[in-house]
Order: C-alpha cells, then sequence, then structure tokens
C-alpha cells in the first residue's frame, strides 16, 4: 500500500513539472511603447479628421488596397443593415455618403482605448465610444458603438487596414421577478 502511494507521488510530481516546463512564456507584445503610443496618436487624429469630414486626410489614413475594409451602417436594404465595404473606392463612396448625411460626431472614450501589437507590422486598437450620426435612417440620437481597428506598417506609417463599428444593442429588459 505505501508503495503505492510512493508511485502516486512521483507520478504527480512528474505530471506537474510537466506542466509547469510546458506552460507558456509570459506574452510579449511584439511592438514597444512608443509604437503603441504613434498607434493612439492615429486614432486621435482618425477621430479628428472624422468629426471634421476632411474626406481627403480621411482617405491618407486608409491603407491603399483592394483589400481594406470597412465595416459600417448600411443604406441599401441588399446589403443588409451593416455591411463591408472592401477596397479604397467603396471605402471613400461609405465615408463621403455618412459625412454628407448630416452632423457626424465620434465621441471615443480615450481612457479605455486599447492598442496591442499581433506582429512587427500588425497592431489592433479597440475603443468605445458615441457616435452621433443621422445616416441612413439613424436619428441623430448619440447611441453608443464599439471601433475595432486594424493597422498595418506601411513604409513609416500605420495605415487602417480594416475599420469595424459595430452599435452596441440595448441593455435586455429585466425579466420580472429577477
Amino acid at each position: 500500500m505505501q508503495k503505492m502511494h510512493v508511485a502516486a507521488a512521483l507520478i504527480a510530481a512528474a505530471l506537474t513539472a510537466g506542466s509547469a516546463a510546458a506552460a507558456p512564456a509570459a506574452h510579449q507584445d511584439p511592438l514597444d511603447a512608443r509604437t503603441l503610443s504613434t498607434i493612439k496618436s492615429r486614432f486621435s487624429e482618425l477621430m479628428e479628421l472624422a468629426n471634421r469630414h476632411d474626406l481627403e486626410a480621411l482617405h491618407g489614413m486608409f491603407w491603399q488596397s483592394p483589400s481594406v475594409l470597412l465595416v459600417a451602417k448600411s443604406a441599401v436594404a441588399s446589403e443588409g443593415n451593416w455591411a463591408g465595404f472592401w477596397g479604397n473606392d467603396a471605402v471613400d463612396r461609405k465615408l463621403h455618403d455618412i459625412a454628407t448625411s448630416g452632423p457626424v460626431v465620434l465621441s471615443p472614450d480615450l481612457s479605455r482605448l486599447k492598442v496591442v501589437g499581433l506582429t512587427a507590422d500588425v497592431a489592433e486598437s479597440y475603443a468605445p465610444m458615441t457616435i452621433t450620426v443621422s445616416y441612413a435612417g439613424q436619428d441623430g440620437t448619440p447611441k453608443p458603438f464599439l471601433m475595432f481597428i486594424e493597422w498595418i506598417k506601411v513604409a513609416d506609417d500605420w495605415k487602417i487596414a480594416s475599420e469595424i463599428i459595430l452599435p452596441v444593442p440595448p441593455a435586455p429588459a429585466a425579466k420580472a421577478g429577477n
């Protein structure tokens, strides 16, 4: 019986040591603090340009590629309520349509802006925000949204490879008795 306990203890020790050895190393962001700060500045610049409706400067913020993506509210029923717009011409048209629909105000919560490096030349940002817009049936009431951006390094600059803007649905009504 004692041999069985000793054997069980040895097996447990071996398994514990093996799992400790297999534990992944602590994550290290592939981008340094200065680069992450640069991308945060680019995000702030994006918000300023969008609020000024500076379409030419906004165009320059995006990666010039047929693979660039903007996910936003659609005004075309056949596209669905929200849709993806691929390529610079489609992104430019969508931004133009939104900007000319009336006032558009993006108010990000910069205290919750998060930027992480995925590789040495790709980063991701996340920011909750309030957007006031009257485009495609929206009534101009400030509403909560989430913005996700994939950034790609092109030469010495960080460009938007994809920008995904999603509405935050209202919280479900509390059920009676809860």
